[in-house]
């Protein structure tokens, strides 16, 4: 007992130990714990917003809520941007541990969404197979094509068990067929457990097609649907509180542009009465005049008139052309200077488009339009005096007297910043120009550029230029390199295609321009200078700031801090897309914002971005709207307003009425519209082998394969193969587009795909490949779904259509003649393909995926050696008599050319093994065949100069020679 008792006296110090160490390891716990807590923190989506901090509106913390706790899509008005609430999800699963993939966005939303992350967390994709394998594994965030995705899916480089999520934008391009619809079933039929989030802003996308929103919910996967317009009871509530002031300006249009406005609402009147009368049996509801002067229209034009295109007759397609020529007419009149807007206008008054319109130009009040245009450019004198923009002196008088003015009055000390705002940058340069030059010159310069006859100037005009030559050399020297290289670089008018330009003329010829400016004044706006502007108010006192040329307005505001700021800036870029003027706002922070073009989404970012300031409302910023009251303009803008209120109305009636499968989100078995079952197939079928009462299980088939080039992902075809339920093999094949057994091989090709390849010659060398290696080529020609099913438009084979174009039936004649195995299939879309190919399938062989890729590549593999010079094979299969039967005995036992040309008729019977066979190549081989008129005139030429035949050549020349001189005698 005695030994025993140190042991537990050690027992007991053991006991006593851990007491003492219990506020060490409590401590320990508490970290550990605390650490779990803030684990817990980012996954409740309501600890995450209060602990981070995070700065976001009331409604933005709603949507954040919504998409974190159920999977959704969210569709939310234009302006009211998701960005912000996509960044905090994203943020909230930056973690190596976790894999997120972002699909689906623009360039400008990838490069704004990864400067908002911390770089350790974003990785770029990688060229290399083996790389992106790789970058897979390290988790994170992969902004990622779609391409790309779905075939490393498919090769499973990427472990689709470890995806944590999705995140798809733009989710109301998200149709069947598309890539991105592919992605996800195949992200959706190994991983059960990994969320799909998706965005959209644009709710009038939705509104296109039958049940457009259940079905996008349908290819996303996703069961809710989040529906945030501006008037949410939520959005007013975040916004009301914060309102900018805002002051309406109406500026008044001249007479001349209100008659040149009337007359063209009164010929796209007529064009439309006209329109609807030719076609009483088309649904024609979207073509109002109301629709024509909006943005969209061609888009609603299009999308209503391309699946009947075919049935319309040549006036209809006319007017629906002189329609868009007609809105273009109208914006140029609207937002371009009267010398612009007088060059378009003589376009369309040359005798090729009038020969080629609808007639619109022969009505007296297109002859009006020609006329005032005119009158806005030349005086009664045939001088030249264009009459300014009527928004000019409005936005010189803001800039010069209110903005000042208003400054006094608030008793601000800092010079101001005024941000202004336009449609285009078209519109922008032309401000700039005029704000820098003064608007005599600018105009002067536009009708030298439009190569306009300017003639002599009006007294009056000569005197504003003769008046204002010196400030506006000295405010324009630093950006006259820009100028000159803007106007070289722009295309000239004349040569433009009148058709061609249509809705987009000014988006078109806007790429030549920047898209944003940065003027000061060559004075500061003081209260003592303001006198002396007042004798002369638009004389130019702006310059730009050379700082600006790499757009660093941050280097602006510093190189010149105690100067007034007049910022240029389109509504969104190319390169920031909407996110433009939110960037600029923020750098910029300006007091005032003059809208000089309206737009629904500018003026709700400017809300937003008031309502993020939360500041005092002496403080906020000031705006103020230049607009043409009563006129097209303000139409387009109700207009716009209006169409997005009925697509939200439509989207909350379609969601209070939809039924929404449970199983639509794939997260269970029971989505059967992920794959098609083939096990069905063979219960169907008469049990053939019933041995020992059936006790033996027939084995499950296997699941068809279908061999897929990897250039073939661009189409939709891949997508829609797998949708029936064919398991597709992505592999670099040389020979044709998709392998479906081992001895049919398909080329596809679209109908421009065909034209080209055809004139090109490309498609006969894919079909002597194809026949070669494949005992069943084909060719499939197939329609876009959208569009009739036949050759028409500019494929239209008429004799009223180009050469190049008129004998393509020819060229698949002859296709066919040259290869008689080959078959042709023409289909009328993608969806009909599909189902084509599972059906020509069935219970045939699998393809073999090393065959095919090996097929057609330099170096032949064991089981395809070459043994003959596959040029003489081509040449001796196209010789009558010949045959893919017995073209290997000939091969074999015919020797050279030269001795089948010795060979009796009885020695080719037994070659052929067809005494028919036989007599048809002995006869072409040996029969002189009469040749043509000019073959005899070129024999004759030929042996009259130099006697190129001699004894052994053959003697059908020779006879039709002497038969052409007996002729002549």
């Amino acid at each position: 007992m005695s030994d025993l008792e140190p042991e537990n006296d050690e027992k007991e110090e053991e006991q006593e130990q851990p007491e003492e160490l219990d506020p060490a390891k409590l401590l320990e716990t508490t970290a550990a714990l605390q650490e779990d807590e803030d684990l817990a923190n980012i996954v409740t989506a309501e600890e995450y917003l209060m602990c981070k901090d995070v700065v976001l509106l009331e409604y933005e913390k709603q949507m954040f809520l919504d998409q974190v706790q159920a999977d959704g899509l969210l569709v939310c008005a234009k302006g009211l941007s998701y960005e912000r609430v996509l960044i905090n999800i994203l943020k909230a699963y930056s973690d190596s541990g976790n894999l997120v993939l972002v699909i689906n966005s623009s360039d400008w939303e990838e490069k704004y969404l990864k400067s908002k992350m911390e770089p350790k967390y974003v990785h770029e994709v990688a060229n290399t197979a083996t790389e992106r394998e790789r970058v897979y594994v390290e988790g994170g965030l992969q902004f990622i094509s779609t391409r790309i995705l779905v075939v490393d899916l498919l090769k499973q480089r990427i472990p689709i068990e470890l995806i944590s999520g999705i995140i798809v934008l733009r989710a109301h391009t998200i149709i069947e067929s598309c890539q991105e619809a592919f992605a996800l079933r195949l992200y959706r039929q190994k991983n059960k457990t990994g969320f799909v989030k998706a965005f959209s802003s644009s709710p009038e996308a939705f509104t296109i097609g039958y049940s457009h929103v259940e079905r996008t919910l349908r290819n996303l996967f996703v069961k809710n649907l989040y529906i945030w317009p501006r008037f949410h009871a939520t959005v007013r509530g975040s916004l009301q509180p914060w309102q900018t002031q805002t002051i309406e300006l109406h500026v008044p249009l001249s007479q001349n542009m209100t008659s040149i406005q009337t007359h063209i609402l009164d010929i796209m009147n007529f064009l439309v009465r006209e329109i609807k009368r030719i076609n009483r049996t088309v649904d024609m509801d979207a073509v109002t005049v109301e629709n024509c002067v909006t943005k969209k229209f061609h888009k609603i034009l299009q999308a209503q008139l391309d699946c009947i295109w075919h049935q319309l007759n040549s006036q209809t397609k006319l007017i629906v052309a002189d329609l868009k020529i007609l809105r273009s007419l109208m914006i140029s009149t609207m937002y371009h200077d009267a010398v612009s807007a007088y060059a378009l206008m003589k376009r369309y008054r040359s005798t090729e488009y009038a020969l080629s319109n609808s007639g619109w130009t022969l009505l007296d009040a297109a002859e009006q339009i020609f006329k005032l245009s005119r009158q806005r450019v030349f005086n009664g004198q045939q001088e030249f005096e264009p009459e300014p923009c009527p928004k000019w002196q409005a936005l010189t008088d803001l800039l010069t007297q209110d903005i000042p003015g208003d400054m006094r009055r608030c008793r601000r000390t800092e010079q101001p910043k005024v941000l202004i705002l336009c449609q285009d940058a078209r519109t922008c340069h032309q401000l700039k120009q005029y704000l820098t030059q003064g608007g005599p010159r600018f105009l002067l310069q536009q009708a030298l550029h439009h190569e306009m006859p300017v003639g002599k100037l009006s007294d009056k005009y000569a005197k504003e230029g003769h008046g204002r030559e010196a400030p506006l050399k000295q405010a324009s020297y630093k950006k006259e390199p820009l100028k000159e290289e803007a106007s070289n670089s722009q295309p000239p008018a004349a040569g433009l295609d009148e058709l061609a330009q249509l809705l987009s003329e000014s988006e078109a010829e806007g790429q030549h321009f920047e898209e944003s400016y940065m003027l000061t004044m060559t004075q500061p706006l003081v209260q003592e200078p303001l006198l002396d502007i007042k004798p002369d108010p638009d004389v130019s006192i702006f310059e730009t700031i050379p700082e600006l040329e790499q757009f660093d307005v941050t280097a602006a505001l510093a190189a010149l801090p105690h100067q007034p700021y007049i910022c240029l800036q389109t509504f969104k870029t190319e390169s920031e897309g909407s996110m433009a003027l939110e960037h600029m706002l923020e750098q910029l922070q300006p007091h005032y914002v003059v809208m000089y073009n309206t737009n629904v989404t500018a003026i709700r970012q400017l809300e937003v971005f008031e309502a993020r300031r939360r500041l005092p409302p002496a403080d906020r910023m000031r705006v103020y709207f230049l607009i043409h009251a009563r006129t097209v303009e303000e139409q387009a803008y109700l207009t716009s307003l209006r169409r997005e209120k009925a697509a939200f109305e439509l989207i909350i009636d379609t969601k209070s009425k939809m039924v929404i499968p449970e199983y639509q989100d794939g997260k269970t078995d029971e989505a059967f519209l992920l794959f098609k079952n083939y096990d069905d197939e063979l219960a169907g079928e008469n049990a053939k082998s019933r041995q020992a009462g059936g006790q033996v299980s027939q084995a499950p088939k296997e699941t068809p394969k279908v061999i897929v080039d990897m250039r073939e992902f661009r189409s939709d075809l891949p997508c829609l193969i797998h949708k029936r339920g064919l398991e597709v093999l992505p592999l670099t094949i040389t020979i044709g587009d998709y392998i479906l057994t081992p001895d049919v091989c398909v080329e596809r090709k679209s109908i421009s795909d065909l034209i080209g390849s055809l004139n090109s010659g490309r498609l006969y060398n894919q079909c002597v490949q194809m026949q070669r290696h494949y005992a069943k080529p084909i060719l499939l020609i197939e329609f876009d779904q959208n569009k009739p099913f036949h050759l028409q438009g500019k494929f239209m084979l008429s004799q009223q259509t180009s050469m190049a174009n008129a004998d393509i039936v020819q060229k698949l004649q002859l296709l066919t003649l040259h290869f008689p195995r080959l078959r042709l299939i023409w289909s009328p879309s993608p969806y009909a393909t599909a189902q084509l190919f599972e059906e020509l399938k069935l219970g045939k062989p699998e393809p073999d995926p090393q065959k095919a890729v090996a097929l057609g590549s330099d170096e032949p593999t064991a089981g395809e050696q070459l043994h003959f010079n596959s040029g003489i094979y081509d040449f001796l299969l196209r010789l009558p008599g010949v045959h893919t039967r017995n073209i290997h005995g000939l091969l074999r036992k015919g020797g050279s050319l030269r001795q089948l040309l010795l060979r009796s008729q009885k020695e080719l019977e037994e070659l052929l093994q067809s005494q028919e066979s036989a007599k048809l190549l002995y006869d072409i081989l040996h029969v002189a065949h009469l040749p043509e008129k000019d073959e005899v005139a070129g024999s004759t030429a030929l042996l009259a100069a130099g006697k190129q035949f001699g004894a052994g050549s053959h003697n059908r020349f020779r006879k039709a020679a002497a038969e052409s001189r007996r002729g002549r005698r």
